[in-house]
């Protein structure tokens, strides 16, 4: 009698130990799948601010430009002069030549080709503004709305993965 109580008892430990291996499996892959997530969210998160510190170091003349342009109530003398816009035509063009060679990382590999149309449009946007600042009076409607559309692209990648959307607009003006 003591053997069968001695072989219940190994048989029962041995289920219970199955069982656990198995409950510690599954919540092995659980916890890999959310690894995964929160790392593509990070890749994001860390791509979106080296994309806005890659313009911010090139769009400082545009800015500088912006500011005095639509500044209210400003005197003849603050207002930008053609020195201004020229140089704000040459940040705006370095800035679309820095998005269009900015490379998405491997570890965004499923939003790449969302990330890359969004790049394009900011691309765009920026050579639209420094072409119109070649412009004698200067209208940056169109380069303005294609920043929008980036950003729109931009929001979508982002809420895919259960994130905010960013404006990168508030980071680079």
């Amino acid at each position: 009698m003591k053997k069968f109580f001695l072989l219940l008892a190994a048989l029962s430990m041995a289920l219970g130990l199955v069982a656990c291996s198995s409950n510690d499996k599954e919540q092995s892959e659980q916890n890999e799948a959310t690894v995964t997530k929160v790392d593509t969210k990070k890749e994001l998160v860390k791509f979106y601010m080296d994309l806005g510190n890659k313009i911010n170091a090139k769009d400082t003349d545009l800015n500088a430009y912006m500011a005095k342009a639509t500044k209210e109530d400003a005197k003849p003398e603050e207002l930008p002069t053609v020195e201004d816009q020229a140089k704000a035509s040459e940040s705006a063009a370095a800035v679309a030549t820095e998005l269009n060679n900015i490379q998405i990382p491997a570890e965004l590999k499923d939003q790449k080709t969302d990330l890359e149309a969004a790049l394009k449009d900011y691309a765009a946007s920026y050579q639209m503004k420094a072409d119109e600042l070649k412009k004698e009076t200067p209208v940056l409607d169109a380069g303005d709305d294609s920043f929008a559309q980036g950003e729109e692209k931009l929001g979508k990648v982002y809420e895919s993965v259960k994130l905010l959307p960013p404006s990168l607009g508030k980071q680079v003006n």
